[in-house]
């Protein structure tokens, strides 16, 4: 039996799933968790650092993915100063850090079907 199926369901931080595949996916599933995991996986970064590198996110978008990585104890969010403007940097946890490997994976998938199958496409500069 997979190591995945050995009991009838799973459990982390008091949420239940039907598998391991399905934590996973609440984790970092969806259209940008993964790709924000992806901007903080080589270094730390600022807010506003994060929005130019994915200019179709949302402010809102980003803010709420943010907030549910660092609940989900993916990406830490360490504040400097005590008041306006003050600094916020966003940075992987080692559970953040320990999901790079995938990533990467993700990505050379990705290239691979781009190459083959697609197009990579500059920005329009209008």
């Amino acid at each position: 039996m997979k190591t995945e199926c050995i009991g009838d369901y799973v459990k982390l931080n008091g949420k239940t799933y039907p598998c391991t595949v399905s934590l996973t996916m609440d984790l970092v599933g969806g259209k940008w968790k993964a790709v924000i995991l992806y901007h903080l996986k080589d270094e730390p970064k600022r807010y506003s650092e994060l929005r130019k590198e994915m200019p179709a996110i949302t402010e809102m978008t980003l803010t709420l993915q943010l907030k549910q990585l660092e609940k989900d104890g993916l990406v830490l969010r360490k504040v400097y100063g005590k008041k306006p403007p003050v600094k916020v940097i966003y940075s992987l946890t080692d559970f953040g850090k320990s999901f790079v490997p995938v990533l990467e994976a993700i990505t050379k998938w990705g290239n691979e079907v781009v190459r083959e199958s697609g197009e990579f496409v500059k920005a329009s500069t209008e």
